[in-house]
């Protein structure tokens, strides 16, 4: 279990890591941002896009673990169930937060950036302590 929080902690703060290094690397002006700002119609389809994925990424992520096949397999299997439905969830999470990030920075448009925020303010939610992942791998008692 550990072996496995270990990789989930690592996957959380790496992907983490990404997306605040792009933003410093677009706000420093290493990278220049803007590129499509003019490109109206992409800009239209990649938010629509964007804000379905992520509402559904969001609620999607936040009740993994409580689908009923999905718990079982966490309760029977743990450690390597937790970590590939771990996994998916924070690809579903973070992945789309830095889709996000890259396309705020490349259209400047606030959507994005309030899609990225919404993502991040998720990720306290699915922390990966030691705790969380031994509670999410034991059956719960219902009284």
């Amino acid at each position: 279990m550990k072996k496995t929080q270990k990789i989930l902690m690592t996957t959380f703060v790496g992907l983490l890591v990404l997306a605040l290094l792009l933003a410093v690397l677009h706000e420093t002006d290493v990278l220049i941002g803007g590129s499509l700002a003019d490109d109206h119609q992409t800009e239209f389809l990649a938010a629509t896009v964007m804000e379905l994925t992520t509402l559904a990424g969001v609620f999607l992520a936040l009740r993994l673990f409580k689908f009923k096949s999905i718990h079982h397999e966490l309760v029977t299997l743990q450690a390597p169930a937790l970590l590939k439905w771990g996994l998916l969830r924070l690809a579903l999470l973070e992945g789309q937060m830095f889709c996000n990030t890259y396309l705020y920075y490349m259209y400047l448009s606030p959507t994005f950036g309030y899609l990225a925020i919404i993502q991040l303010l998720c990720l306290p939610f699915v922390w990966p302590s030691m705790s969380r992942c031994v509670a999410e791998t034991t059956e719960e008692e219902t009284a």
